[in-house]
């Protein structure tokens, strides 16, 4: 798998920029959904809201990718309607998994690796899979990221990496 060199960084709570960068990234969460559902059925297939989350948090660490995380589903929910209330608890707690993945990954492999993004996207979906069971008692359901969203993991992995790519300078 490719790889590249890439500037990584963390942030702590106590940084004002943790709170500026999470609050770009989760704009970008605002956006990219509403452009996903011009699309039918595009939240379902494209999986927008996790985008930038997994972006946040492979560049900048886990406390950006923590803020956008929560803070991305909720801010779509109070002003687009969307996600609906009753799915919002699980896409929190997979975007949350999401930010943790993609922040440790980033820290071990030390540069922006399609392989990292990858593990970072599989732990959130095996994970979140294993939650919503729990949570709604069906499997079905459960699996709809994998059985509709496959054009946007794929999204999420290589749109991912290539963004992250092209963040290297920054």
């Amino acid at each position: 798998m490719a790889t590249t060199t890439a500037k990584l960084y963390s942030f702590n709570l106590s940084n004002a920029k943790t709170y500026l960068l999470a609050s770009l990234f989760v704009v970008g969460n605002l956006v990219f959904p509403q452009l996903a559902h011009l699309v039918p059925n595009g939240g379902f297939i494209l999986l927008p809201i996790y985008f930038f989350t997994l972006i946040a948090a492979y560049k900048y660490g886990i406390h950006v990718g923590m803020l956008t995380a929560i803070l991305s589903p909720i801010a779509n929910n109070l002003i687009f309607g969307m996600p609906p209330s009753a799915v919002l608890p699980i896409i929190i707690i997979k975007s949350i998994i999401l930010a943790i993945a993609a922040g440790l990954l980033a820290k071990h492999f030390r540069q922006v690796s399609l392989l990292g993004i990858f593990l970072a996207i599989l732990s959130y979906q095996i994970v979140g899979i294993g939650i919503e069971w729990i949570m709604n008692g069906n499997l079905s359901v459960a699996l709809q990221d994998i059985r509709i969203g496959f054009p946007g993991l794929l999204i999420q992995l290589f749109g991912g990496y290539l963004l992250l790519k092209s963040m290297q300078k920054i």
